[in-house]
């Protein structure tokens, strides 16, 4: 898979953005003096694969420009407990109001990643390979699919334009076939 375009990205960022920020985070404007600074760490909470870093940094980056961001690991590496993936220092009010959509897409990622590559690490000594579907969240298909690369799978069919693949659900349209249902949808997709 191809990794994420950096506009991809930033078209994910400002949108998550401006639906957790609304108005304005008033919670930190309130409570935060505006030239306060701070450094913060990104911290696995438990073991995991590592996707959606740069969409992390870029929620950072997209609040201020004069945050000091530093990546401590990559998408694909699997990391411990306890091990840091990410410091960012400076406005304290930008890494407040930015921290929960950077780590909401890290936390969602690293997931599908994680669960992946357990999948994985099962058939590992197989000659079975581990397949994504297009059961995803809609508007997140694109970074689903990137997590399970990261996992270690492999992304099978993006749209429905990809390939011809048929399911039961087109079988039972054509049960009312005169003879072999199966034949028919065949012979209609190869001609």
């Amino acid at each position: 898979m191809e990794p994420l375009s950096n506009e991809e990205i930033r078209r994910a960022v400002q949108m998550a953005l401006v639906e957790d920020i609304g108005q304005g985070d008033v919670t930190t404007l309130a409570t935060i003096p505006e030239n306060a600074t701070s450094t913060a760490a990104m911290v696995a909470r438990e073991p995991l694969v590592l996707a959606g870093r740069d969409l992390a940094v870029a929620a950072f980056c997209e609040l201020s420009g004069t945050l000091k961001i530093e990546c401590l690991a990559r998408d694909g590496q699997h990391l411990t407990a306890k091990e840091s993936l990410l410091r960012v220092t400076g406005q304290t009010r930008a890494i407040l109001t930015a921290e929960r959509v950077a780590l909401n897409f890290v936390q969602r990622l690293s997931g599908v990643a994680t669960l992946t590559a357990r999948f994985v690490e099962a058939v590992r000594d197989t000659r079975a390979q581990i397949l994504d579907t297009r059961k995803t969240t809609p508007g997140w298909r694109r970074f689903e699919k990137y997590g399970v690369a990261c996992g270690g799978g492999r992304n099978h069919r993006f749209g429905l334009s990809d390939m011809i693949l048929i399911k039961d659900n087109h079988l039972a349209a054509l049960r009312f076939e005169p003879s072999d249902p199966i034949g028919a949808a065949v012979r209609r997709a190869s001609g």
